[in-house]
């Protein structure tokens, strides 16, 4: 879609889902192991992802990132 043009459902899903594996991933990494500017990359990493993960949210706060009651 061009810019500004919302995803079909299915896509929108699809990358909501990505996001959370790969934000899951980077939690899950053992960082104390990672040399200093290694450790940086993953936290800025870390960060952009969850910044977008919050900004691609549907407003009505539905959809693959919204908060569950678990």
């Amino acid at each position: 879609p061009a810019s500004g043009e919302a995803l079909p459902m299915n896509q929108q899903v699809e990358q909501g889902y990505r996001m959370h594996r790969v934000l899951s991933n980077l939690s899950r990494l053992d960082v104390d192991q990672l040399d200093d500017a290694d450790q940086e990359r993953v936290e800025t990493a870390r960060d952009l992802l969850e910044e977008v993960s919050l900004l691609t949210r549907p407003e009505d706060g539905s959809g693959p990132d919204a908060p569950t009651d678990d």
